[in-house]
């Protein structure tokens, strides 16, 4: 066989190389400050419940029905490695809804219908669930820790958030001129996805430390004939499926992130047995 031959590159070549690796190891260590990554963070008693007991049904109103569904409650705690200079980091709850069903049926007239148009027809993943004011976030009291470096130690910090629903329902049908008792039935059954988050302020780099889904669901039926305040009743199970923490981490849709959010897509549909569907109350 052919003998191979080894070249070995001149002493000179042999300096220029290390010479060349020591300096971009030298400029790389000035631009990579250190940087907060996931395994840098840690995270502990997580927890993600709703509260177990049944929906509360008011009726003291002539106009409306009101009920008030059992609290979804979510916390954690983080530990945040040191915070380099000019960086600000936020930790906290972000939540978004991934369906919803929600009818108010008024015997064989038809049914009035919270909807999210863009989710019901299939055109986005999630809708934003944060207040309105501090997106991404669900809230901007309890739910969110902001940190700004440099900070020369660990922190640890609490975030907490809660949810539930506390909706209006007309007895009388919402489009009639009349006041007369027709509601028969309450349907709702809605789900969502609850991130725990460390986000860079300014880069907008995310990092999803934890995952939760849940649902809450309410059926009530409805007897519009009998007097104010034995009217309706809880049907179906009354205690709510607990939440799931997920053990691997979804990623956030970016309609999660921003405007709108689900209050204010949402719109009042009416939907009779016979005849064209009408917006009642349209998207803000």
């Amino acid at each position: 066989t052919a003998m191979r031959r080894y070249h070995l590159p001149p002493s000179s070549l042999v300096l220029l190389i290390l010479l060349v690796a020591c300096t971009m190891g030298c400029i790389q260590s000035i631009a990579c400050k250190p940087r907060i990554r996931r395994e840098n963070i840690v995270v502990y008693e997580v927890s993600a419940s709703i509260d177990q007991c049944p929906t509360i049904i008011e009726e003291n109103s002539p106009i409306v029905l009101r009920y008030k569904t059992p609290y979804f409650r979510a916390s954690a705690g983080v530990v945040m490695p040191p915070v380099p200079r000019n960086e600000t980091w936020v930790v906290g709850w972000i939540q978004a809804c991934t369906q919803m069903e929600f009818y108010n049926t008024y015997g064989d007239i038809g049914m009035s219908s919270w909807e999210l148009p863009e989710l019901r027809e299939g055109r986005v993943k999630a809708i934003s669930d944060s207040d309105g004011v501090s997106y991404p976030w669900y809230g901007n009291t309890t739910e969110t820790v902001t940190l700004t470096g440099p900070t020369s130690k660990p922190s640890r910090l609490t975030v907490s958030m809660n949810d539930n629903f506390y909706p209006s329902v007309t007895w009388a049908v919402p489009i009639s001129n009349s006041n007369t008792p027709m509601l028969t039935h309450i349907t709702r059954d809605q789900s969502f996805i609850t991130w725990l988050v460390a986000m860079n302020s300014v880069t907008k780099e995310r990092i999803v430390l934890q995952t939760v889904r849940w649902r809450m669901r309410v059926d009530i039926a409805v007897d519009p004939d009998m007097p104010l305040g034995s009217r309706a009743s809880l049907v179906g199970r009354p205690y709510q499926e607990q939440p799931h923490i997920l053990n691997y981490q979804e990623p956030i849709p970016p309609n999660a992130l921003g405007r709108p959010n689900a209050n204010d897509a949402q719109v009042l549909m009416w939907r009779p047995r016979r005849g064209a569907p009408l917006v009642v109350i349209p998207p803000k």
